[in-house]
């Protein structure tokens, strides 16, 4: 059997359409991905065989072939573990699944359990100019994933409730936007709540205790 799960990646921030291709059919036992894989996508076989196995199915004794499509685009990180597993369940016949205009994106543990990727933002951003009306991510970037408009977007803390909701089961919950404090709180911004930017963050620390401008203290360090 043949299923089609759509899933979303990055070149650099510009975030593209992937189509999981799974095909499912008899043969030599075996599980390959093919599609330009890094070594992370590589190893999702791996985690999704142990997945399936742990949510109670039996995984079949067949061929099956993944493909990423575009084929000519390499693909990075364990972002394409959940659409994989789904596919997988979907093509092997274990579950009839609902995937229609709907993205998946998240890593699962070997128990079935999804964790966060990073990038979640901008692939979600362009769910609905690439004609996908829904898009499923893990519950941990699921504060991340709300901010996005004109598409709806759903987390999930384990494989077996996505699979249960593609199959008509209970709604997932809708991911909530993380609240932005206001302008008018009695707490000033504070750098230790900038995230990354360890260089640009002691530049000013040192401008602000020596009482540099920062604009000179930029023109030093070119110096």
């Amino acid at each position: 059997m043949y299923c089609v799960v759509a899933s979303l990646g990055l070149t650099g921030i510009d975030p593209y359409r992937v189509s999981v291709e799974v095909d499912v059919r008899r043969g030599m036992p075996g599980f390959d991905i093919v599609g330009l894989p890094d070594a992370a996508v590589k190893e999702s076989r791996d985690r999704v065989k142990s997945a399936i196995q742990n949510l109670g199915y039996k995984l079949p004794e067949y061929k099956i072939v993944a493909n990423l499509a575009p084929a000519d685009t390499k693909k990075q990180g364990s972002v394409y573990d959940l659409p994989l597993l789904l596919g997988v369940v979907s093509a092997g016949g274990l579950e009839e699944l609902d995937t229609a205009e709907t993205a998946v994106i998240g890593e699962i543990g070997l128990s079935g359990e999804l964790r966060g990727v990073a990038g979640v933002l901008p692939m979600v951003l362009a769910a609905r100019e690439m004609g996908l009306r829904r898009v499923i991510v893990p519950a941990q970037n699921a504060g991340e994933a709300a901010v996005a408009e004109d598409v709806e977007v759903f987390c999930a803390a384990h494989a077996k409730e996505v699979i249960a909701f593609l199959k008509g089961g209970p709604s997932l919950p809708h991911a909530k936007s993380i609240p932005v404090r206001s302008a008018g709180t009695s707490q000033p911004p504070d750098l230790m709540d900038v995230k990354g930017q360890g260089e640009a963050r002691r530049a000013m620390e040192i401008a602000a205790a020596g009482g540099h401008n920062l604009l000179t203290l930029w023109y030093k360090t070119q110096l």
